[in-house]
């Protein structure tokens, strides 16, 4: 009677899923619609579809951005997703249903501010990516130059030190190909130990220039993706490595291919075929990418692949490699600088001369740099602590279940599974 009694749940638990899940389907199908309609108007708004062509919208032109017509459009389907989550009992349901509806709060909120109607730094960065990043004083930095002062030995200021530094595994361009290809296979090899890689998974790698961006993943869907490389400015060892993992292995590259693989195709969940690039899917994004070389390349890993691999294939001398890699550790500490200018130059307290002395000072940033880092801020404003806080709040979610350096397999397992759901940043936290 027992066994009988708990059938019979599971089928009316399963029916109840059967009956509203059309429903949900077909919100969510709006939500793909209106996510390109909104795309075809705002150039940056759509970073990936992978979905059918028949959803995409004809070709419509405005004289005028229809910043009321898009947040109408997003209203009304905000509240058929509220009415339906005041019904729905089935726990899967509604956490798809709140995931997307999480998503249109960020769609409100770009459209917002492609209309002319901006928030301040946090009101903005908390309605597009569902978190609002930590403040840090100049005291904070300070601490952090102070420390990275006293291990840098040599004459000059310490900016002058540390730039002299890693002027020595500045990678010759005729050798950029070749150590960036290698560097990338290495990820993918190890990438490829813990998750598997569909047999017709591929990417293309291009050098750009005049980008506001160092790398950039364009993913193109059934596995296959677009890495651009910019060489505006000189590529050094480390970002060989940290920009080949972040935009490939285990990267934008697998996490656009798990998301695809195993919610889209396996479970037909079409609001996953949509990237809207200014979401909360951006943090875990950009946060899992950070993460991801650390989880690829962890402990000395990096120094090693550098010393023993990359750096003889270009041709330069390892001496100094390892103190250089302990300085970036320090130099990685100065991180939240870009997020203080950003918010100062975007809520208008800080001019963009004084964001560019300001990431002189307190990022490390060469003053070329750092006028590149102030358009990167004027294109994608908040966006910025996606990389920096994003990255923090999954490995602190990933560690504080386990995933430790001590516990390698538990941690690509944690972060397969964070790649492979329908997450939020709220729930990192």
């Amino acid at each position: 009677m027992k066994k009988l009694l708990i059938l019979i749940i599971a089928i009316t638990a399963c029916q109840t899923q059967q009956n509203t899940k059309p429903e949900l389907d077909k919100l969510a199908t709006e939500y793909v619609k209106l996510g390109l309609e909104i795309g075809q108007q705002d150039a940056d708004f759509v970073d990936a579809y992978y979905g059918p062509d028949s959803l995409k919208p004809e070709p419509v032109e405005y004289e005028v951005y229809p910043t009321d017509d898009f947040l109408q459009k997003i209203a009304s389907l905000q509240d058929s997703f509220k009415a339906y989550l005041n019904t729905e009992k089935d726990s899967i349901n509604i956490k798809r249903a709140n995931y997307i509806s999480a998503q249109l709060n960020a769609y409100a909120e770009r459209v917002r501010i492609v209309g002319g109607q901006t928030s301040d730094f946090d009101t903005e960065a908390k309605a597009l990516f569902g978190v609002e990043a930590p403040h840090y004083d100049t005291a904070h930095f300070d601490e952090a130059i102070e420390k990275l002062d006293a291990f840098l030995d040599g004459s000059g200021s310490l900016q002058e030190r540390f730039q002299s530094l890693g002027a020595r595994f500045v990678i010759p361009v005729e050798k950029l190909d070749t150590v960036m290809k290698t560097a990338i296979a290495e990820a993918r090899k190890r990438t490829h130990k813990h998750y598997p890689i569909p047999a017709n998974e591929n990417f293309s790698l291009e050098f750009v220039t005049n980008k506001a961006w160092s790398g950039y993943n364009w993913y193109q869907g059934n596995f296959t993706s677009l890495i651009q490389i910019n060489t505006d400015f000189p590529i050094s060892i480390e970002r060989i490595i940290d920009v080949g993992s972040h935009e490939s292995y285990p990267g934008h590259h697998v996490f656009n291919m798990l998301l695809e693989e195993n919610l889209y195709n396996k479970q037909g969940l079409i609001e996953t075929s949509i990237y809207p690039l200014f979401s909360p899917q951006s943090l875990i994004a950009e946060g899992s990418a950070n993460y991801g070389i650390d989880v690829a390349f962890p402990g000395d890993d990096k120094v090693k692949f550098a010393k023993e691999v990359l750096l003889p294939l270009a041709g330069l001398d390892t001496t100094g490699i390892t103190n250089y890699f302990a300085a970036l550790e320090l130099v990685g500490e100065l991180n939240y600088a870009g997020n203080e200018v950003a918010r100062g130059v975007l809520n208008g307290t800080m001019t963009d001369q004084e964001g560019i002395d300001y990431l002189i000072k307190y990022g490390f940033y060469s003053p070329e740099k750092a006028k590149q880092r102030i358009a990167f801020t004027k294109k994608y404003r908040s966006y910025v602590i996606n990389y920096n806080y994003g990255k923090d709040l999954v490995k602190n979610y990933i560690e504080s279940k386990g995933g430790t350096a001590d516990n390698p397999q538990k941690r690509w397992d944690l972060f397969g599974e964070l790649l492979s759901n329908q997450v939020l940043p709220v729930d990192l936290k």
